[in-house]
């Protein structure tokens, strides 16, 4: 075994070999560019160094600086983890030219798998079926073009280097093939830097299944079952799980055999996974799609079925050592299920999110596991891939499982970043995930009706508490005194208490106003938007005798328990407990595994800062990120719904079109910019319909 291994990666993954590491008393070595200095997989290793700016291209992306962190600090052996360098042929080949152990397959099969045109062609010759699609690489768009024609829409277009479904795109209208190739070359060039396609027949309502295997530098290979991966958004997997309720033990044998024969045929060795698209209605008609020859993200609900740590058989596979087992040896105990924790924001599309861990728990026993990368006060930038991290539960059989898993997700709280969390929870309560109904479309079809609608009252509620509470004026350090004439609270001498109104905004939503009255029997809450339709208010008597409060709703609350970050409020009779986090401009409060940033808002600063300009002409930028693409100059003509730029977040592209005909007035940005979330962009004003005046 070796003495040191540096693992080439960061975030969650590098946090998980480290593990591995440690527990086998191997030293590790973490990298980190300098926008990762304070992570978690920095301060989990033994060593770290500093290997360039943040940028991937400058850090993690670059060869020499990878070889020389190895030479300085004595590492035998380099553990790529997924993403990032895992399957560069040409990383794996200059690691063994400098004396270091790559410790993945050789390159010669990370070449081979890597372009998925070689591997349909080299696995088909070995007997194992595959998706009916173009041939030949290096595929002008022209060619394409008529490939798609001759197989027949829908089609998908793939990138033939890499993976994860970075520059995929699903094709049902030919007219738009021209913009979607472009648009799949741009990620795949971004991601891989390589922008070859192929295009594939599409199969509607598909499962999607990997087997994962193993294999020996001596010739053994084994499978170890197989993982459902059809739960996904955008190409995405975002649940897995293990087994898969669709197959039968006779299927399940001739996938595994399959996928062995696939890893024989490009001489693999090494832990690495054969991916399969299957008809759900036909699953023994399964055709091949790809090898990913690396370690997978999903990875974890193979080893708690199989009791095996797939890292560290990675390791002593990579020392030399032979699998100590058979094909019969492999048994399948339980059901295990992962869900992956994204920096995105449902309530917005999904859009990438970032910002600063504030508050911070994820659970660990009673069934559930987590792998992660997270830390409290860690930054969750735009640079790198959005996800956070994997909750992991086993049960002994898929029904505990599920249970599981939707009570860690309840209970994991990530404040400061928005994540899809409680989305990932309501979506393993879908009667048909329960049911194990799956496809590759189901997320997508249903995603609307798993986003709830509006911002529950309790949650403006525990944020109009919690400042009422800041607003009350401390005592004083030296004597331990507070001056209740000092306090903000609404307290009186001898009259009726006073109302206090609380103006709050959420990303995405409209403004909201609080009015507040404290008495004896709690304090008292009205709710109304701000904006066109807000009604005058009505004089009403509530708990707290008359008051003329704001449109909407009057609901008495007061707080139970405060304690550190914990928070329980009655509203109406019924407590609801929360974590919060408090910052200079709202509060975060994270419940069930959703979180909501309540912002302070000054309606008054608001209107001037949008003063002479209209929302429907401004253009702003959706989520934190990069422009990577400006098509247009001021004084521009241009149509409705026209693409105007490009911001690429998270290794995800948005296109910002535009909102009607007009002209463009003002551009902000420049391409290559960085950009905030709500920042300008550009404002178009519109056409002046006919007799108009200006």
């Amino acid at each position: 075994m070796f003495d040191t291994v540096l693992v080439a990666n960061r975030g969650e993954i590098a946090v998980r070999v480290i593990r591995t590491l440690r527990e086998l008393g191997v030293g590790s070595v973490a990298v980190f560019s300098d926008a990762d200095a304070d992570a978690r997989h920095v301060r989990e290793a033994d060593t770290a160094v500093r290997i360039g700016p943040a940028p991937a291209a400058q850090s993690y992306l670059s060869v020499p600086a990878l070889l020389d962190a190895a030479r300085r600090t004595g590492a035998q052996a380099v553990h790529p983890g997924y993403g990032f360098l895992a399957e560069n042929a040409g990383f794996a080949r200059a690691c063994a030219e400098a004396g270091l152990v790559f410790i993945g397959p050789p390159a010669s099969a990370i070449t081979l798998m890597g372009d998925k045109i070689r591997a349909k062609e080299t696995v088909a010759a070995a007997g194992v079926p595959v998706v009916p699609g173009s041939s030949g690489s290096g595929l002008t768009d022209a060619q394409l073009v008529d490939a798609a024609r001759g197989i027949g829409m829908p089609v998908l277009l793939k990138p033939s280097a890499g993976g994860g479904g970075k520059g995929m795109r699903l094709v049902r209208d030919e007219a738009l093939l021209g913009d979607e190739i472009a648009a799949a070359r741009r990620e795949a060039r971004a991601s891989f830097g390589d922008d070859t396609l192929l295009v594939e027949r599409w199969i509607d309502r598909p499962r999607h299944i990997e087997i994962q295997v193993l294999a020996d530098a001596h010739g053994n290979v084994v499978h170890l079952g197989e993982r459902e991966c059809s739960l996904q958004r955008r190409h995405q997997k975002i649940i897995e799980e293990a087994p898969s309720v669709l197959l039968d033990e006779g299927t399940r044998a001739a996938m595994g055999e399959a996928a062995v024969q696939a890893a024989r045929s490009c001489g693999y060795v090494g832990a690495g996974t054969v991916e399969f698209i299957v008809p759900g209605n036909d699953p023994a008609s399964y055709f091949f799609m790809e090898m990913n020859t690396r370690l997978q993200v999903e990875h974890p609900v193979t080893e708690l079925i199989t009791g095996l740590d797939l890292v560290e058989w990675q390791l002593r596979v990579a020392a030399g050592e032979r699998l100590p087992y058979g094909q019969q040896d492999i048994t399948l105990t339980g059901h295990a299920i992962e869900a992956r924790i994204c920096a995105e924001d449902p309530a917005r599309g999904f859009l990438p999110s970032g910002g600063t861990v504030l508050a911070l728990s994820e659970p660990q026993g009673n069934g559930a596991r987590t792998d992660s990368g997270l830390a409290e006060g860690g930054e969750v930038g735009s640079l790198y891939d959005p996800m956070l991290s994997k909750v992991i539960a086993y049960g002994p059989d898929r029904a505990t499982a599920l249970r599981r898993l939707r009570a860690a997700l309840a209970d994991t709280v990530i404040l400061g970043v928005p994540t899809n969390a409680g989305f990932l929870r309501r979506l393993l309560a879908h009667p048909a995930v329960v049911a194990g109904d799956l496809d590759t479309g189901l997320v997508e079809r249903e995603a609307a009706g798993l986003v709830p609608e509006g911002v529950p009252e309790e949650v403006y509620a525990a944020a109009a508490l919690l400042r009422q509470s800041a607003a009350t004026s401390p005592a004083d350090a030296s004597t331990g005194w507070a001056d209740p004439f000092s306090a903000t609270s609404g307290w009186r001498l001898g009259g009726t208490p006073a109302r206090t109104v609380l103006d709050f905004r959420l990303p995405g939503h409209d403004p909201v106003q609080v009015s507040m009255r404290s008495c004896p029997a709690g304090t008292e809450l009205t709710f109304g938007h701000v904006g066109e339709g807000a009604q005058p208010p009505q004089p009403v008597t509530g708990a707290c005798g008359p008051l003329a409060p704001l449109p909407g709703g009057r609901e008495t609350a007061r707080p139970v328990e405060v304690s550190g970050p914990r928070l329980t409020i009655e509203l109406a009779g019924v407590t609801h407990t929360f974590t919060h986090a408090t910052t200079p401009d709202g509060v975060w409060l994270g419940r069930d595994g959703d979180s909501w940033y309540v912002q302070d808002h000054d309606p008054v600063a608001a209107s001037l800062a949008g003063a002479g300009r209209s929302g429907a002409d401004t253009l702003a930028a959706p989520m934190p990120g990069t422009v990577t693409v400006v098509k247009v100059a001021v004084g521009d003509e241009v149509v409705a719904g026209q693409s105007l730029l490009v911001v690429e977040a998270m290794k995800m592209e948005h296109v910002i079109s535009a909102p009607h005909a007009g002209t463009v007035t003002e551009l902000d940005v420049t391409a290559g910019a960085t950009v905030a979330m709500d920042q300008i962009l550009a404002v178009v004003a519109p056409v002046e319909a006919p007799g108009e005046e200006a």
